[in-house]
């Protein structure tokens, strides 16, 4: 933490009692001055990239409606390369922005990671960060890198969840083949940016994972090496459709990324010719503006454009004050110091105060030129301590725009605040099973009587959505308006390492109970079924549909069943017998031999009727994962079956021996179903097992699915791949005797001593939580200013009082924030 920042914001808070009211007592900011909680968006960044992982989870995922991705039937991996991060809210991967979001992130963990582990963060932040190293280094081929895996074309035009992606694709583009295209280049900006971040992470491991952290800086220096050697930016392959790196067709492509990385990898080495070569060969060449002799110092930092945040490193490397100059230049005008800083006129800041660059993700290029911001106040330019804390305060808006001080008032962070976009481009979290998500977000609409699915399965925690309009102005945007509702692990890299910056100045407290469990909003598993025709005298025929709208996560399963429960007393009554009901299926959606095709048994006594006059007839799939939640035709698998008994018997009539008005699923909606695509014809007197456990329905005795909140190992109990609901059946109370005890001898409580001969007291821990930090600080001010409205525990006010004279004041607190900030190891009242 900035101890001058802090000393300052307590003394002025010491000198003005009317503010203290305006600063919690416990600390989610646990600094003076905090107006968010910073720790906390943190903790839900790292969430946003866990949601983004591909392939097969580590088992420190926290997403509980995230399962393994990208496998084939046989459980084998469908990518080149398992891993990594899918891009945005599909599931391309791109070396490219893996590779520049994790190189982002490490700069914000490598410059503040003091205060990220003060946080409680810095394991849950490094195992995110190495799971997109781990990724990036494996797509190192040698003499070329992986440049994009996902196939062009189909991963933009179906819309699903990543764990049902390779069924779909195989009966689709993959026309059978399950393994996804890949495509490799040399280009130097991709080289670049992978040689910046593995060296980076060299760094962070030099301590706690050596041999890790040398085979990361000898790959470092290889990428390096060949991403100057080669110089292009050409054959970008399927990236080029969609990330182009290749603006210019000249050096000023990628001269800024090896400008960066050659920073990074003499930071990593020390090796001084790393920074004689950009002396030498990329500071000739560093960008121009346009029609201008003048180094370029507008746009922003990102996956194409590396050039400002090469110029900072070098500045922090060399101290060279040309490029100092030059980082103040930039910050000038994204600030919108115009003409009276030498610089251009910002185009365009809107009336909340955001700096907005244009319509493609303003809030990632706000954000991540915050990050510039803290990080070159906090070094290059902190003497300069006029404009440095007018940068920093710049940057903090720009933070603090996202988190609700806009415009519109709310958060353009999902999950975070009270009020945040309801919607958003992620196929993942929307939970949609049919490929149908035009309707997301908006009211409920329907198409020829079907309804489509207008909620969003998942709450996207973490995430930073594209943002506003250039006037703030965020309206009711459709799912496809992707330039506002767009999500990105690009998006979240600099707004991720300025929160470290943020945390360094402000403190913040990861939640405790996060993520929450959540409990499936809508039936995963359902049964629709209307009858084929009228009922008849001997027989009664239905069209049914089984279907898997899993989302919890999204899934399949080879053993899957229902059955149809029907009362067989009128049937007995004539004398018939069980042996003379047959159970048939008609016609259906697949073949024999097919996934899909369904076979009929039964019928089968149902145990739960103790009249022994309920039966019921089962319909099982051969191979039930051909059900599943990709498409408008796989989710729903139709089937027509009946059961019948013989129009005569004997030359007798069987007239009067059926009578399908009394069977428990005819009951459950039969006589008013109209069509399978609409709701009425949900049935749920029709029960429905996956691998053997009822998850639709109620059965005759009354027992159904207890459907349980999804969490992961860690969180709670239930974890994904094993979410099939148990069974509750309904059982009549137990009178309850409570047994007689003996009374017991009461004894008197010891007298609890407040102060250090009980051991209790910690000097400095006014709140009492084990810990001393701002949130004590805090405390202590709110006592000063309103002991009424602000009071403390007898033990509180022990531990706040310690500058060695009686009483609590101002100087208490101050004291408290040196010992917070390391400037003293003992208070006064100790010495």
């Amino acid at each position: 933490m900035k101890l001058k920042k802090v000393l300052a914001a307590v003394s002025a808070m010491t000198l003005s009692a009317g503010m203290l009211s305006a600063y919690p007592t416990a600390g989610v900011a646990d600094a003076a001055g905090a107006k968010y909680n910073y720790g906390e968006a943190l903790q839900k960044s790292m969430f946003f990239y866990e949601v983004q992982q591909s392939g097969k989870l580590p088992d420190w995922n926290s997403v509980g409606w995230r399962a393994d991705s990208m496998l084939k039937e046989d459980g084998t991996c469908a990518d080149v390369v398992d891993g990594g991060w899918f891009d945005a809210g599909d599931h391309f991967k791109f070396t490219l922005t893996n590779a520049y979001s994790a190189s982002v992130m490490a700069w914000g963990l490598i410059e503040y990671k003091e205060a990220v582990k003060k946080a409680g963060l810095y394991d849950l932040y490094m195992n995110n960060l190495l799971w997109g190293l781990d990724y990036i280094s494996r797509c190192d081929l040698g003499d070329e890198v992986i440049g994009t895996i996902g196939p062009d074309g189909f991963d933009h035009k179906w819309w699903g969840s990543p764990e049902v992606y390779i069924r779909k694709y195989a009966i689709m583009d993959g026309k059978g083949k399950e393994d996804r295209p890949y495509d490799t280049m040399k280009c130097s900006t991709v080289t670049g940016y992978m040689a910046a971040a593995l060296a980076e992470g060299a760094i962070l491991l030099k301590d706690d994972n050596p041999s890790l952290a040398e085979a990361y800086l000898k790959q470092a220096k290889s990428l390096f090496e060949r991403a100057d050697k080669v110089r292009s930016d050409s054959g970008q392959g399927v990236q080029k459709s969609y990330y182009n790196i290749e603006q210019h067709g000249d050096e000023t492509d990628y001269i800024d990324e090896l400008m960066y990385a050659a920073n990074w990898l003499y930071r990593a080495t020390g090796d001084q010719s790393y920074l004689d070569k950009c002396k030498s060969d990329y500071i000739p060449k560093y960008p121009l503006e346009n029609q201008s002799t003048d180094r370029k110092y507008t746009w922003g930092f990102c996956w194409d454009d590396s050039s400002q945040a090469a110029a900072l490193l070098y500045a922090q490397n060399t101290g060279d004050e040309e490029w100092v100059a030059h980082v103040k230049k930039h910050l000038s005008y994204w600030m919108g110091l115009g003409s009276s800083a030498g610089v251009k006129a910002f185009d365009n800041i809107t009336p909340g105060g955001l700096s907005y660059l244009f319509q493609w993700g303003c809030l990632r290029h706000a954000t991540t030129t915050a990050w510039l911001a803290k990080l070159a106040t906090d070094t290059i330019l902190k003497d300069d301590s006029s404009f440095a804390a007018q940068a920093d305060k710049w940057a903090d808006s720009q933070m603090n725009y996202c988190f609700g001080d806009n415009e519109m008032g709310i958060s353009y962070v999902l999950g975070m605040g009270e009020k945040w976009p309801s919607v958003f481009h992620h196929r993942g979290a929307s939970g949609i099973h049919d490929d149908h998500w035009n309707e997301l977000g908006s009211s409920k609409a329907s198409t020829s009587g079907e309804s489509w699915q207008t909620e969003y399965a998942h709450t996207l925690y973490g995430a930073l959505i594209g943002g506003p309009d250039s006037k703030g102005n965020y309206g009711s945007y459709s799912v496809s308006d992707y330039q506002y509702t767009e999500v990105a692990i690009d998006y979240n890299a600099g707004y991720t390492a300025a929160l470290c910056a943020m945390i360094d100045d402000y403190g913040g407290t990861p939640l405790s109970d996060f993520p929450p469990a959540e409990t499936p909003k809508w039936a995963e598993w359902e049964v629709a079924a209307v009858l084929n025709g009228q009922p008849a005298s001997s027989y009664t025929e239905i069209k049914a549909w089984a279907m898997n709208h899993t989302a919890w996560p999204a899934r399949v399963a080879k053993d899957v069943k229902f059955r149809y429960f029907f009362d067989v007393s009128e049937l007995f009554e004539k004398g018939l017998t069980i042996d003379q009901v047959k159970v048939e299926t008609k016609a259906q959606q697949y073949s024999e031999g097919e996934q899909g095709f369904a076979k009929a048994a039964g019928p089968f006594k149902y145990e739960g009727d103790p009249t022994g006059n309920t039966y019921y007839a089962e319909i099982y799939f051969e191979d039930g994962r051909a059900i599943m939640p990709t498409g408008q035709s796989e989710h729903r698998d139709e089937v027509q079956f009946r059961v019948s008994i013989p129009d005569a018997i004997d030359g007798q009539s069987t007239a009067g021996a059926w009578d399908a008005s009394n069977d428990w699923s005819y009951l459950g909606g039969l006589a008013t179903a109209s069509d399978l695509k609409k709701d009425d014809s949900l049935n749920e007197h029709i029960t429905m097992y996956v691998d053997g456990k009822l998850v639709w329905g109620e059965e005759p005795d009354g027992s159904k699915p207890v459907i349980e909140p999804v969490t992961k190992p860690g969180t709670g109990t239930s974890q994904p791949g094993n979410t099939e609901p148990t069974t509750v059946k309904p059982t009549e109370p137990e009178p309850t005797t409570v047994p007689p005890t003996e009374p017991q001898p009461t004894t008197e409580p010891e007298p609890t001593t407040l102060g250090s001969e009980n051991g209790n007291t910690k000097y400095g821990d006014t709140n009492e939580d084990g810990s001393i930090n701002v949130a004590d600080v805090v405390g202590v001010l709110q006592f000063v200013a309103n002991q009424s409205k602000y009071p403390l525990t007898d033990q509180g006010r022990i531990n706040a009082d310690v500058d060695g004279v009686p009483g609590i004041t101002g100087d208490d607190a101050i004291y408290i924030t040196k010992y917070d900030a390391s400037v003293i190891t003992k208070f006064p009242v100790e010495s």
